[in-house]
């Protein structure tokens, strides 16, 4: 596990930046779409554990405050960047897409049909 003091600030900086722009739901958005979507699956889980660990890692990163970061929410962040973009256009455009797809990429707090934020 990598130091979060390792990383320069200003990639860190960048890196929240990058972060906060393809996660475009909120913490309580998000909190509700893994407890749905974990209703789905068998057997309900309690509502603090709903969803997957990757989906409950980025709720605990939206829910704290950048100098708070480990090198693990680092980490989980850059990994959720690449992934969002290498799905999506840059651009971030409101897109519709199959239901699986929509939801996959929702477990990482990115919404494709929500618009970016202004």
């Amino acid at each position: 596990m990598t130091d979060a003091s390792d990383i320069d600030p200003i990639e860190r900086e960048a890196l929240w930046g990058e972060f906060h722009r393809v996660v475009n739901m909120t913490s309580q958005e998000l909190s509700d779409w893994l407890r749905t979507d974990s209703a789905r699956e068998e057997g309900e889980e309690l509502p603090d554990q709903a969803g997957t660990v990757k989906g409950q890692h980025v709720l605990a990163i939206l829910r704290k405050r950048q100098v708070d970061l480990t090198g693990d929410d680092l980490r989980v962040m850059r990994k959720v960047v690449d992934t969002v973009e290498a799905e999506r256009r840059e651009d971030l455009e409101p897109v519709a897409g199959e239901d699986h797809w929509r939801f996959r990429l929702m477990r990482l707090g990115h919404d494709p049909l929500k618009p970016p934020a202004p």
